[in-house]
């Protein structure tokens, strides 16, 4: 692929328009397909990032390891940082070098097999087996991340690479993590970068790796998934696999469909490593700005509260989504997702700073911090959300328990949980 070479978007089967990269100028170009712009639909598909112009459209200020120089929506379909060690580890393992593949290259890598409803042609091919063992899955990424610590990798072959890079690449965030689809007739679990039927489940499975017992981060997200969704907080239907791997249904395939979703900082190309601009304020007034249901309003103050209490600090701006309806040509808050105690409980912490602040304060908030913002955004049973989210504390020893988490991580995590009052 020659550097100033196009790559087309399409969604929902329909061509959206072509995207170009100049590498000289480490700058992107978008020009809406005139055909697209005559049918006069999906008006809302990009209502931040893109014009709704026929003329080509120049990006030049998202030239850094969020964007990549492309356009934040485009970007938002990039391999995060477990996805770019897997790349990694793929290309080398095929003789090339990940800084020798161009933004579009690597959004033709990407294809039809990315997060979301957003595809790219032409699209690279790439086979896999048709069948997955997540046991053999999880020890080819353990010896993947070992490699990348410096122990020898000469046990990896193309074959196992190929499957991992095929259904671990389009999951975003640092933890290791794989897409898988399941049967729901036989139970075959197959890759799931692909298939999105409605004879499947497809999950997003963050594998256990750790060797360690001290400590499980899935075990733990399992717990606070079940705390979250007692206390009213929607996420989708999650569970365990084999008492280890923490497996959730992913809310971008459903009802045998794709589902076009943004992150926050897709949305609205915020960078989501800047502080200026990660705050709760700016995910309120994005919600205001799309014209969201007031009970999306409420049930994001109800994240908001959560993440405090329960000592989230990773809440970042693409750890919040949207989640698109074509008919109504709406958008609404996606299900919650990555909630999680984030710091390892086994070390030991001074103060940590949060990734998203509230009333400009990312330490020491208070009880009046949070009811400015819920008077800023007309909450007006934030009180009620506030004391549910509260007694939810009670809820950890016994999940807890229930899981076998080490009593001295378990005491430690409760030790930095918040109670607004």
């Amino acid at each position: 692929m020659s550097k100033n070479n196009l790559i087309a978007l399409h969604c929902f089967g329909t061509e959206v328009g072509k995207i170009g990269f100049d590498e000289d100028r480490r700058a992107s170009f978008f020009q809406y397909n005139p055909a697209f712009l005559k049918e006069d639909k999906y008006h809302s598909l990009f209502p931040l990032v893109f014009r709704r112009i026929p003329q080509t459209q120049v990006f030049s200020k998202y030239n850094n390891d969020t964007f990549r120089g492309l356009p934040p929506a485009i970007a938002d379909s990039l391999p995060d940082a477990f996805g770019n060690i897997i790349f990694k580890a793929w290309l080398e393992n095929n003789k090339k070098a990940l800084r020798q593949i161009s933004p579009l290259e690597q959004l033709a890598y990407v294809g039809q097999r990315g997060m979301g409803a957003l595809e790219y042609a032409p699209a690279k091919e790439v086979a896999g087996n048709k069948t997955i063992s997540i046991d053999e899955i999880t020890t080819i990424v353990k010896q993947v991340l070992d490699h990348k610590q410096g122990t020898s990798a000469n046990s990896l072959n193309h074959e196992s690479l190929l499957n991992i890079f095929k259904i671990g690449t389009s999951a975003g965030g640092a933890r290791p993590k794989i897409l898988v689809s399941q049967n729901k007739a036989t139970g075959t679990i197959i890759p799931g970068d692909l298939i999105y039927s409605a004879d499947h489940d497809h999950y997003l499975v963050k594998l256990a790796i750790e060797e360690s017992p001290a400590y499980s981060h899935e075990l733990t997200e399992y717990v606070y998934y079940r705390i979250a969704t007692a206390a009213g907080i929607t996420m989708m239907p999650s569970k365990l696999i084999d008492d280890r791997h923490f497996a959730t249904l992913r809310f971008d395939r459903q009802y045998g469909e794709k589902q076009h979703i943004l992150t926050a900082t897709g949305m609205a190309g915020w960078d989501f490593m800047d502080p200026k601009v990660s705050s709760y304020e700016n995910l309120f007034e994005l919600a205001i700005h799309l014209k969201l249901d007031h009970k999306d309003i409420e049930q994001l103050f109800r994240r908001m509260i959560f993440n405090l209490v329960f000592a989230n600090h990773d809440d970042h701006l693409k750890n919040h989504s949207f989640i698109y309806d074509p008919p109504t040509d709406k958008w609404s808050l996606a299900p919650a997702y990555d909630l999680t105690y984030s710091l390892n409980p086994l070390l030991n912490y001074t103060q940590v700073s949060r990734a998203l602040s509230v009333n400009g304060k990312r330490t020491s908030i208070t009880l009046s911090d949070v009811m400015k913002i819920a008077g800023m955004f007309t909450v007006k049973n934030a009180t009620a959300i506030i004391a549910e989210i509260n007694a939810a504390t009670d809820l950890w020893d016994v999940y807890a328990k229930e899981q076998h988490i080490p009593i001295n991580a378990a005491n430690t995590i409760k030790k930095h949980f918040m109670v607004l009052e």
